[in-house]
């Protein structure tokens, strides 16, 4: 901006400062003698949020203005932040320097989305600060262009002739700029501990991390923030600079600015894989790019041996590759096509800016929490933030809530669970209790019998089952639990489903109550498949037959669907059913995103698909008033096609003169139901698990963004702990820091 100040009339219009106590609001306007551009400094009421709040700055704006005779502008934002500000300005032309993908950044406000796509809408021109940007956003406008980081190669070139600090004979290491979310803390922490004969220093403000947060070593400084006049003497004492900057959606469209002010000082840089980082500066000798702490301290070893280099080759390079960077030519090329785009503007109809996106008259302006998903997690959140008085929109892209656990009367009146039997257990009275709010309840101990070698036998194992297949007459717990000893095949090192049960009861009880239905159920055979499948299944000694041992064990009284209603029975609780999460996540404002579905989608299969199981159901209906004597039979033999058969009525308690069953098939495709256990399976999770760390704006709860099977009660537990950390964000989002940005005008 100070080489546009150097022709034209250039103001910054900053963030709000808070007006001192006992005096009005206004604007603080000074001329920056270095450079003419004209600094307007609003001063707000401190805690003037809202509507209030934008009003307050369109008018002192409006004041700045007038105050230097501005009339139709070039608008210049760097965030859309600043677009209820401006907006009603009449501009000469509107230009949007694109630096990061803003929605990105912690605490980033969730209204910022919604505003850049007005933003894009009404800018003459797009600037991307950088290529990977310009690629993410080439398809929004029509005229855009990449402007990577230039350099003021002289003035950061003054590092080469300062000397060197003489009182030291350690190596020193460090990084100037803003210490936040995007600097990679724990591979700081670790190459620091690698080399304690080493000296770092991070040099700047910090921002977003507690302090106690950050690593302490005794061989690490935090100097503080440092003018620019004075980074050229800091580059001086060090040997070799640093970008080490975590790799997730934060960083993701970052552009390199300090890479090439390290190269004009003369360092030798070591960085994580930023993209435009290696994009631009990749090849040269003085650049070394390292993905782990271990690789960052060798690139480190290799650059301190080269900075020691007699040889000045790497400095030639480094200037070579300078030579073409040059914000003198940066501002050329960006005046040239704004001044196009100001002409084409001035030789059309004046050009509104794009009115804001207009929501449907049920729905209101904003949310404090927008949940994705209307299963027990979303619907557990969506009642407990409402119970605080937080207004919240619920969607699923299904037409009903209550996810899985939906059941509903089917044609015949009967009481069926659409995705299958769903039974209530827990050890928790804390969780019983809780939904005790929404339901009463009807006691119900569950029972599976095992259809096997023409019997129906019970289901776990238990001494009955052991009686009734080998026709044995065991009386007691040890005489059972012999019989299973001599059965047992000792497996050395248990890592499969397989030697979990081989290990405990035998290769024939495996084969007949485990491996067929295993195999169907997962498509896999079960040595293939982690432990915890079959773990989860007892072998009992005694002959206790329920399924479940669980202090609680019961159905809502009224049906699953009854206590979700009754549960989302707020005021502060706007439902959308059958919506799909991408068509309104943009339409509306909201402060907290709650996501529910699967962790993978989130983030459009980035690392591809995460593997699940689903299922197939069949519903019947039958003239008669019991089909089975319990709830569920399950069908271990891989020569019959379903799993398990469930006769509702049992769980239900309901009198008919018909009952309603379903048959289960698993599927490859369809709905993903289980997660597959599989350790690569967990190695791709942890991928998109490390995405999400990168996305604290984004709250995700539940079996399918956590990428793990939970029992309901587990769902509900896991629910009401996210609620517990995530009170204190949302009461506290009002007081974000970054709600606001600079425009130029």
């Amino acid at each position: 901006m100070s080489r546009f100040a150097a022709t034209r009339t250039v103001m910054v219009f900053e963030e709000p400062l808070p007006v001192e106590a006992g005096t009005k609001m206004g604007v603080d306007l000074r001329v920056c003698a270095a450079t003419g551009v004209i600094v307007a400094t609003p001063r707000i009421a401190d805690g003037l949020e809202g509507p209030a709040r934008t009003a307050a700055l369109r008018q002192l704006l409006d004041e700045a203005m007038a105050a230097h005779h501005i009339a139709r502008p070039v608008l210049w934002y760097y965030t859309p932040m600043m677009v209820p500000v401006a907006r009603h300005v009449a501009a000469a032309a509107v230009v949007y320097d694109c630096m990061d993908e803003l929605a990105n950044f912690r605490f980033a406000p969730p209204e910022l989305t919604t505003l850049e796509r007005e933003l894009f809408a009404s800018a003459d021109v797009v600037f991307t600060g950088g290529h990977t940007l310009y690629e993410a956003k080439k398809g929004l406008h029509g005229n855009i262009h990449p402007f990577p980081s230039s350099v003021d190669t002289a003035h950061f070139a003054k590092a080469r002739a300062l000397p060197a600090d003489r009182n030291r004979d350690r190596p020193r290491l460090g990084f100037f700029g803003v210490i936040d979310e995007r600097m990679d803390l724990a591979l700081i922490s670790r190459v620091v501990a690698a080399r304690p004969e080493w000296d770092f220093e991070l040099v700047g403000p910090i921002a977003k991390i507690a302090p106690e947060d950050l690593p302490q070593h005794p061989n690490l400084t935090y100097p503080g923030q440092k003018a620019y006049d004075e980074l050229p003497g800091c580059l001086a004492r060090w040997d070799v600079a640093l970008m080490p900057f975590a790799i997730n959606e934060s960083t993701r469209f970052i552009s390199p600015t300090k890479t090439p002010e390290y190269l004009a000082a003369g360092r030798p840089v070591v960085s994580t894989p930023v993209r435009d980082v290696i994009r631009h500066y990749g090849d040269l000798q003085a650049v070394r790019i390292a993905a782990t702490a271990e690789e960052f301290v060798a690139g480190c070893d290799t650059m301190l041996a080269l900075k020691g280099d007699a040889d000045p080759a790497w400095l030639a390079e480094i200037d070579t590759a300078l030579s073409t960077l040059s914000w003198d030519q940066t501002q050329l090329r960006m005046a040239a096509l704004v001044d196009a785009a100001a002409r084409k503007r001035g030789t059309s109809s004046p050009t509104a800016a794009a009115a804001p996106t207009r929501w449907p008259s049920i729905r209101r302006s904003h949310y404090d929490a927008l949940i994705v998903g209307a299963g027990f997690a979303g619907s557990v959140l969506a009642e407990r933030l409402a119970s605080e008085g937080k207004h919240v929109l619920l969607i699923d892209r299904r037409p009903h809530i209550g996810g899985n656990a939906f059941d509903k009367l089917d044609e015949a009146g009967v009481l069926i669970h659409q995705y299958g039997p769903h039974i209530f257990h827990t050890n928790s009275a804390d969780i019983f209790d809780y939904l005790s709010r929404f339901t009463e309840w009807r006691p119900y101990e569950h029972r599976v019998l095992a259809d096997v070698a023409g019997q129906r036998v019970p289901m776990p194992i238990n001494r009955t089952t052991l009686n009734m297949l080998y026709g044995a007459d065991l009386q007691s717990d040890a005489e059972a639990e012999a019989f299973l000893a001599s059965r047992a095949e000792p497996v050395e090192r248990i890592q499969t489903s397989e030697d979990v049960v081989v290990n405990a009861i035998g290769r024939e009880l495996y084969e007949t109550f485990f491996r067929g239905y295993t195999r169907k159920q997962w498509g896999l055979d079960p040595s293939e498949l982690d432990k915890s499948v079959t773990a989860r299944v007892p072998t009992r000694s005694n002959t206790d037959d329920r399924y479940f041992t669980d202090t609680f064990q019961a159905m809502p009284k009224h049906g699953y669907t009854r206590m979700f209603e009754n549960m989302l029975d707020s005021p502060l609780i706007h439902i959308e059913t059958g919506v799909e999460y991408r068509d309104v996540v943009d339409e509306v404002l909201y402060d907290r995103l709650i996501f529910t579905g699967p962790i993978d989608e989130f983030f459009d299969y980035r690392f591809g698909k995460l593997p699940y199981r689903s299922l197939r159901f069949q519903h019947e209906t039958h003239d008669q008033e019991i089909f089975q004597p319990v709830a569920t039979v399950n069908y271990p033999d891989e020569a019959t096609p379903w799993t398990r058969i469930t006769e509702y009525k049992h769980l239900t308690g309901q009198t008919h003169r018909q009952t309603s069953i379903t048959y289960e098939y698993p599927a490859a495709e369809g709905d993903p139901y289980y997660p597959i256990p599989r350790a690569e399976n967990q190695t791709l999770f942890k991928r998109y698990e490390a995405l999400a760390v990168g996305r604290p704006d984004v709250t995700f709860v539940g079996r399918l963004a956590t990428y793990r099977y939970y029992n309901m009660d587990q769902v509900v537990g896991q629910a009401l702990a996210a609620w517990r950390r995530l009170s204190p964000v949302v009461e506290g989002v009002a007081a974000r820091a970054a709600t606001a940005g600079s425009a130029v005008v």
